[in-house]
């Protein structure tokens, strides 16, 4: 499916603007056969340059088992609607797309499954449902396999 399908939702989704400043965020990760495996609350701090045309991400995980994780995200505007993204797990780039009220982005993510190391790949959207609400969805696959989907909701401070 195309992030075009999307282009007339309003309001319209500009990552810099939602995504400068703080913002607070709670998801949930459920494996492929509906069972809830992990609950989390995020803390993210944005800053948009826009001479470089980059926003930095900041993000603060907390996991319901008491395990904390930080993610640096770096992201290049490279068009209107076209983003490329960079974090330490990340192979290669995120790459994705805004149109309408919607953003979807797709990239390969190494975390660690049961003490290893694995690479999965992410099909991520975002629904801007006003300007201070996020409702995210992200299916996870391996081998083309789903191991499961990440549900967030990010609130605007």
């Amino acid at each position: 499916m195309s992030v075009n399908r999307y282009k007339n939702n309003k309001p319209k989704f500009i990552l810099e603007n939602f995504f400068s400043g703080q913002i607070s965020a709670w998801g949930l990760f459920e494996d492929p056969f509906g069972i809830i495996r992990k609950r989390f609350t995020c803390k993210i701090t944005g800053k948009w340059d826009d001479k470089l045309k980059t926003l930095k991400i900041k993000e603060d995980f907390l996991y319901d088992d008491g395990v904390k994780e930080n993610r640096n995200w770096e992201l290049l505007k490279k068009s209107s609607n076209c983003y490329v993204g960079t974090t330490d797990n990340v192979i290669g780039e995120a790459v994705g797309y805004t149109a309408g009220n919607t953003f979807h982005w797709k990239y390969t993510f190494e975390l660690k499954l049961f003490g290893n190391k694995t690479r999965v790949q992410f099909d991520d959207w975002m629904y801007l449902q006003d300007n201070n609400i996020i409702i995210n969805k992200a299916k996870m696959k391996k081998f083309g396999f789903k191991l499961g989907t990440v549900i967030l909701f990010y609130k605007k401070n």
